[in-house]
């Protein structure tokens, strides 16, 4: 199996860092991207000239290009364009100031898709590349406190979708990552931004924070290996459940959802018209 080659946003710490190094520790090359260089010096370090490290903010535009096409250059090739920068915001949808969530979606949506429309014309010429990009369970379910949150992923859901069936053609893979709850950083302030508290929301707030700190997580060392075998299978899924917890969560979610559809599918069939 030849080696791949990765571009990696987000490389500094948790998901981004793990899968980074797991490449790495294989034989792949990575370009390995995040805000600061300093955050990810020591893979140059360890790993020689098998790493490329970047400073990359993905609300850049001009630097999301220049770097694609530099990683591009200095590799020869982009096997691998991985999708993991971004963070959550807490707060109820009354709570949250505009500002707060446009820049939510700068980061996750807006940051993918910059990554994302450098990268295709490379891998459009290359005639092949692997597109992943890192989305939650939350993505496909919501809940409360952190629904902007679930719609910034939600939105990257629809785009990889519709983005799959456009560059099936051109030998571009598609594949959409959906960690369930591990017990990485991503609960820390470098990784979450909390809105206003409003004391109406407070019992809500107590409530939904109780259950978090009692869910199980599981071990972010222990994906590595399922997202080597997703770059590597010949087939990829579009979609790709990272955890025990997800199917069931879905499951359940998407039963109840045909339930309620079904149950007034009469009256939906009479909103047609016609016959």
């Amino acid at each position: 199996m030849k080696n791949k080659v990765w571009f990696i946003t987000g490389a500094s710490r948790g998901f981004g860092r793990i899968w980074a190094e797991a490449a790495l520790s294989r034989g792949d090359q990575v370009a390995a991207t995040a805000r600061t260089m300093e955050s990810i010096a020591d893979l140059k370090a360890r790993f020689g000239d098998a790493v490329l490290p970047l400073a990359l903010d993905v609300t850049d535009r001009r630097q999301a290009e220049q770097v694609v096409r530099q990683a591009h250059a200095h590799f020869g090739r982009l096997d691998v364009v991985l999708n993991n920068a971004g963070y959550s915001l807490v707060g109820t949808t009354e709570e949250a100031d505009e500002s707060d969530v446009r820049d939510l979606f700068d980061a996750n949506y807006f940051g993918t898709l910059r990554v994302i429309q450098a990268a295709l014309p490379l891998l459009r010429q290359q005639g092949s590349g692997h597109i992943l990009g890192v989305s939650s369970a939350m993505g496909l379910v919501a809940a409360p406190l952190i629904g902007f949150y679930c719609a910034s992923k939600w939105a990257l859901e629809a785009l990889h979708d519709s983005l799959a069936q456009e560059v099936k053609g051109f030998g571009i893979k598609v594949t959409l990552l959906e960690p369930g709850a591990f017990a990485t950083d991503f609960g820390s302030a470098l990784s979450m931004k909390r809105s206003r508290g409003l004391e109406a929301y407070d019992e809500l707030r107590d409530r939904v924070v109780g259950r978090l700190s009692t869910a199980e997580r599981g071990d972010p060392q222990a994906t590595a290996e399922a997202i080597l075998q997703i770059v590597d299978a010949q087939d990829p899924p579009l979609r790709f459940a990272v955890g025990a917890g997800v199917l069931p969560l879905i499951r359940e979610a998407f039963t109840e959802r045909l339930a309620a559809w079904e149950a007034w599918e009469s009256v939906s069939n009479a909103a047609q018209g016609g016959r």
